[in-house]
């Protein structure tokens, strides 16, 4: 009886340490540009909640939005936990990153790109109606223990052009295809998409992949809505920032809307989103 007992607990002990490192939590945060001057809600004063936050919440993977390079190397600054990878969308002074921070201790690259959204995607290029260039950063990242491999994509999409949103979306659903056919490994895919639900472009999204919202084992936390347009006292009512998955190898675990807040403020115009995510 106590041999079985020993053997019953060796087992339960493998399989718990299994889908822990199967698993993986994974942000998305528009954390609005620095260089604009938001009064009260500057990026100087409230860059350390920002920092604090992603620290604080040490997703295995963080995509973020508006990033310019001056609040980059700040949120890195004697940073342990993280590297990142992402190229700016153009070759202004100021100019936007959607980049991808990764616990580097943890997950070696094995490839990484940035496109763009247009229909020269090799090219710092705008097209169709899109008022900016728009870019999607991904990258292979393998966990240097387990040697499970998944691909990450972070993007943010025009808030403008009604056919480029139409026309970036077709434009990543294929590039996860591609992606796919040359290493079938789990996908996730984070960003700020400047879109609800009901938009019809972002049908195809709901269709062909999980969104971590809608598909979360668990009752997700703190609400959907994301956009708070630094308003703390009206809620927000809008939910245009997604983490989606591939279908046939995640499973989402839980899913959180972060309403972390301080001297009744948000940290961003955004509330960042986190997701569990099991990888099979």
């Amino acid at each position: 009886m106590k041999i079985r007992n020993i053997i019953s607990t060796i087992f339960l002990f493998f399989a718990a340490m299994s889908f822990a490192q199967n698993t993986i939590n994974v942000m998305s945060f528009n954390i609005r540009l620095g260089s604009v001057d938001d009064g009260e809600n500057h990026w100087n004063i409230r860059k350390d909640k920002v920092k604090s936050l992603i620290n604080y919440y040490e997703a295995d993977f963080v995509g973020l939005q508006e990033a310019q390079k001056p609040q980059i190397d700040y949120l890195l600054e004697k940073n342990t936990l993280y590297s990142y990878l992402g190229k700016p969308r153009d070759n202004g002074e100021n100019s936007e990153h959607s980049c991808i921070f990764y616990l580097k201790n943890k997950y070696k690259v094995l490839e990484q790109n940035t496109f763009w959204l247009s229909e020269t995607p090799n090219q710092s290029t705008k097209s169709w109606d899109a008022a900016y260039p728009r870019i999607v950063t991904y990258a292979l990242f393998e966990n240097r223990k387990t040697k499970q491999k998944v691909w990450v994509m972070n993007t943010h999409f025009d808030h403008v052009g009604v056919v480029a949103r139409q026309k970036s979306a077709e434009i990543i659903l294929n590039k996860i295809k591609e992606l796919q056919a040359k290493k079938k490994a789990p996908v996730v895919l984070t960003g700020d998409f400047n879109s609800q639900k009901s938009d019809v472009w972002m049908h195809p999204f709901f269709e062909n992949l999980q969104e971590a919202s809608s598909n979360s084992k668990t009752e997700p936390y703190g609400g959907l809505a994301t956009w708070n347009a630094f308003n703390f006292k009206e809620k927000p009512t809008e939910q245009i920032d997604f983490i989606f998955t591939s279908k046939n190898n995640t499973v989402i675990n839980k899913f959180r809307t972060i309403t972390d807040f301080y001297d009744f403020k948000y940290p961003s115009d955004h509330l960042p989103i986190i997701a569990e995510i099991k990888l099979q």
